[in-house]
Order: structure tokens, then C-alpha cells, then sequence
């Protein structure tokens, strides 16, 4: 982590991360970026669906390849580079075929490192292989939901799946957020735990900070006035007046709250529902 000299009262708090540790280069891989239109929490009719999003800097999109449907083709990591629409750091794969990708890196891997995706891989940092081949207790990342479907879990900055178990065609992994559940054995996953961890260490300092990435003031229910949260109103500083937190749209929030489907289709697949609180 990179601290700075306090010369003002926001700065003495300021961390970040010294990427000059980590990254190789400063210009991405032309034929793999583009431009694109941040949706900024709001949907194609334009109306708010996530609170807190707007603004921010622009940013250059990077094509990330999560499908890893080039099997048995070994490839050489070329670079390792920052990607501003995501926590870890990615790497320019160039195949031995001579195609390149960018890849999600994870934790140890570096330039000139070979990995593969198959079968019949070596469980190594960085290979990807079907669950049903990986060791109980290993741990994974770019986790697949649906074979073929395309790594979906595990994909923020020092995250990982813990395989636990495996029964019938299933396999029982530990989620990041401590949910226990089912995946099928023929879904893929990649060996280690994604870069970047010193991420979550992070402390932005000032609100302006925030504002570059994106992210927008968030203000207390209670502040508000009763036309805008059901918590908002009462003369002075009150209590909120029900049993339970609720957000602005009625909905059940903080402490603990179910806030889960109760009728999901994935249900069936859930070992263990997630632990919440301080003491998990």
C-alpha cells in the first residue's frame, strides 16, 4: 500500500495501491478495448434501478475473456495490466496459436507464465479445469454456474470458492460470502485466488474520490423528510418507528434481513445460506 505525506486533512487518511509493484504496462492491447456508455444504475428506460451510481471518469472497456473456450491451447501471459471497470488485475494472454485475450489474473501469476484450460490440466495457479478433476480443498475462482455458461463467481479482487465436497454428479463449494451451495461437476473453474487482495485495504480519503469512480453520496433515511423514506420525519432526532429497517422502497434492509426470493429457482441448490453480521 502506498501512503502519502499529510498535506491536507483528507490526504493524511489516503492509501493506495502501488500498482507499479504489480503492473507492466500502461497501454492496453488496442484490438481488445472499446468504447462503451456506463449505465450508471439506470435501466434502458432511463430510470433509476440502483441508487448511488452516477458520474465518474470515463472509461476504456476491455474485452475479458470469461468463457475460456479454447481447450487444450496453451498460452503465455504477455503483460499484467490495471483495468478501471473491475478490482483485479488482468493479463494479455497470447495463445500458442498466436490469438491474444485479456484473462482475470490471479494472485502469483506473472509475465511469461504458461497455463492451460484442460481437462487434464495440472492443478496449478492459473490453470482451469471442470470441478469434478480439482481436489477437495482447493481453492478456486472464475467459477462457472452452467457448464459452458461462462465464469460468473468469484471474480473480485482477492475472492475465491473453497471446493468442499463432491456427491452425485454435484460438487458443494464455499462462496465468498460464506454461502455453501451446489454446482455441477462438468462446470469449469480456475486454480488460485484473484489478484489484487490489498484492494479491500483501500481507504479513498475524500468524497471527491468516491465521486471519480463513480459512486454518489448515500444519506441516512432518518435525514430525510417523510415524503422520501419511511424512516424520514419527527421532530429532532428520532427513532425510526417500526421494528424493522426497510429501505425507501419498502423493502426489508440491514441487520441481518432475508432479502432473498423466498421461492428462487436456485434453492434447490443452496447447502447452507450465508452467515451475516460481524460474525461471519
Amino acid at each position: 500500500m502506498k501512503r502519502y505525506k499529510p498535506t491536507t486533512k483528507s490526504r493524511r487518511q489516503m492509501t493506495t495501491i502501488s500498482f507499479g509493484d504489480f503492473v507492466t504496462t500502461n497501454e492496453p492491447e488496442k484490438s481488445l478495448t472499446h468504447g462503451f456508455r456506463r449505465q450508471m444504475g439506470r435501466n434502458h428506460h432511463g430510470k433509476v434501478t440502483t441508487r448511488h451510481k452516477g458520474g465518474g471518469h470515463k472509461r476504456l472497456f476491455r474485452e475479458i475473456d470469461f468463457k475460456y473456450d479454447k481447450i487444450n491451447v496453451p498460452y503465455t501471459i504477455k503483460t499484467v495490466e490495471y483495468d478501471p471497470n473491475r478490482s483485479g488485475f488482468i493479463g494479455l494472454a497470447q495463445y500458442k496459436d498466436g490469438e491474444k485475450r485479456y484473462v482475470l489474473l490471479p494472485r502469483g501469476v506473472k509475465v511469461g507464465d504458461i497455463l492451460v484450460t484442460s481437462e487434464t490440466a495440472e492443478v496449478k495457479v492459473g490453470n482451469r479445469l471442470p470441478l469434478r478433476n480439482i481436489t477437495i480443498g482447493t481453492f478456486v475462482y472464475n467459477v462457472e454456474v452452467k457448464p459452458k455458461g461462462g465464469a460468473k463467481m468469484a471474480r473480485s479482487a482477492g475472492n475465491f470458492v473453497e471446493v468442499i465436497a463432491k456427491d452425485a454428479g454435484y460438487v458443494d463449494i464455499k462462496l465468498p460470502s460464506t454461502e455453501i451451495r451446489k454446482v455441477l461437476d462438468t462446470a469449469w473453474a480456475s486454480i488460485g485466488d484473484v489478484s489484487n487482495q490489498e484492494n479491500r485495504l483501500v481507504n479513498l480519503g475524500k468524497a471527491g474520490r468516491s465521486r471519480w469512480l463513480g459512486i454518489r453520496p448515500t444519506v441516512r433515511g432518518t435525514a430525510m423528510n417523510p415524503v422520501d423514506h419511511p424512516h424520514g420525519g419527527g421532530e429532532g432526532r428520532q427513532g425510526r418507528g417500526r421494528r424493522r429497517a426497510i429501505s425507501i422502497y419498502g423493502k426489508g434492509t440491514g441487520k441481518g434481513q432475508k432479502s432473498r426470493t423466498p421461492k428462487k429457482y436456485s434453492n434447490k441448490f443452496i447447502v447452507s445460506r450465508r452467515k451475516v453480521g460481524k460474525r461471519k
